[in-house]
């Protein structure tokens, strides 16, 4: 059979409208929420909200047909800032060139999701034979924020879906696993004083930076000895320092010191033990100095985010359900986290597919394909059609 070429005229109509919604993070997504929201519900669907704190975004479930069992398609509706970069097109309004379909979140992700409503209509028969759940979350882009609380809410609901697909940009491959990721930000208090009188002083800058070679030898060491895990593009669990901030004057020794680190763990990787080491170095090896100058010294670590890691087994039925229907069959794993891994910490196991490459996530004149958007739209079709695992 031909691959198809072109999108279904609903599914167009569903992204140009997807993309027209300025869902940055830093701003509300309750009116495109509201949109879809209308858009599925005219289609037969049950509506089920969760809502931030502030009620500024929100989180959707639309469910058509009841029960236990079934699929859920979920995306996400934020997208990174357009600020400095230079588009040729308006980034809100969509724009088809040269067989591209060109908008901020074409490829990352509301291409997928164009798809996903595109075809509501044609959900209610296909909940005849199971349960199909179409759910749309809020700031995936600044951490996964809005995830947790929407797998919490299912709950609640004693929604138990057997499969979800993540339509995060694959090229339509399925993609069996990612790795996790935690961010840490550390704090070092000491003591400050003139730069004349060091000794009395206890430098914060010095005393993170040690903390910083300690982060950096236990890198060095996944690389060379740690956990592997192939089919990553890197096979191991990385670790790095990206924000180190310090220091006043030249003059001044610093009392505070602040950096971020972050780490991307294979699945099969204890984060927890990566972290108590870090901990165990700063209180054993540097905090006892540091509090004979001064007993107000202090470290701290905070949690900032944390992804879980996808490790989607092959004998799960969302697993051959998704291979079997993708147009591409080569099974995918990628360093990138997604909202899958919740899905899976939630009981409720995940596999990613969608249309687009990552690549061109995040940057001007972010593009689809209009033919991934066409083979996204006959995987949609035969994902509702077959027959539940």
């Amino acid at each position: 059979m031909p691959r198809p070429t072109k999108p279904d005229q609903r599914t167009m109509m569903c992204i140009e409208r997807l993309i027209g919604f300025d869902t940055v993070s830093r701003n509300s997504n309750v009116a495109l929420i509201d949109w879809a929201r209308a858009h599925l519900e005219s289609r037969g669907a049950k509506i089920r909200m969760d809502w931030s704190a502030d009620r500024q975004k929100a989180n959707m479930l639309a469910s058509f047909g009841e029960g236990q069992g079934g699929i859920v398609l979920s995306g996400h509706t934020d997208v990174v800032p357009v600020d400095g970069q230079a588009w040729a097109s308006d980034p809100f309004k969509a724009t088809v060139r040269d067989g591209k379909l060109f908008g901020r979140g074409a490829c990352d992700m509301k291409g997928f999701v164009g798809v996903v409503l595109g075809h509501a209509e044609d959900y209610v028969k296909a909940s005849a034979r199971e349960p199909i759940h179409v759910a749309l979350t809020y700031d995936e882009e600044v951490g996964c924020l809005g995830i947790p609380h929407l797998i919490a809410a299912m709950q609640r609901w004693d929604i138990k879906p057997k499969g979800c697909v993540v339509g995060e940009p694959t090229l339509m491959r399925p993609v069996v696993a990612h790795k996790g990721g935690r961010v840490y930000r550390c704090k070092v208090k000491g003591k400050s004083t003139h730069s004349s009188l060091t000794p009395s002083a206890v430098n914060a800058v010095q005393y993170a930076a040690r903390i910083v070679a300690f982060i950096q030898s236990i890198a060095d060491r996944e690389q060379l000895q740690g956990l592997r895990a192939e089919g990553f593009d890197v096979p191991h669990t990385t670790i790095s320092v990206n924000i180190f901030n310090g220091g006043t004057a030249g003059n001044i020794v610093p009392d505070a010191a602040e950096f971020r680190f972050e780490f991307r763990y294979v699945p099969g990787f204890d984060p927890e033990g990566l972290i108590t080491e870090i901990r165990r170095f700063a209180d054993d090896e540097l905090l006892p100095r540091m509090r004979e100058v001064d007993p107000q010294c202090d470290i701290d670590f905070e949690l900032v985010n944390a992804i879980p890691a996808l490790d989607t087994q092959r004998t799960e039925p969302i697993f051959r359900r998704v291979r079997d229907l993708a147009p591409d069959k080569k099974v995918d794993m990628v360093s990138y986290g997604t909202e899958a891994s919740f899905f899976q910490k939630g009981g409720v196991p995940a596999m990613v597919c969608g249309p687009g490459s990552i690549v061109q996530a995040h940057k001007p004149d972010e593009f689809v394909t209009l033919d991934q958007l066409a083979l996204c739209d006959r995987f949609i079709e035969g994902l509702i059609g077959a027959e539940p695992g």
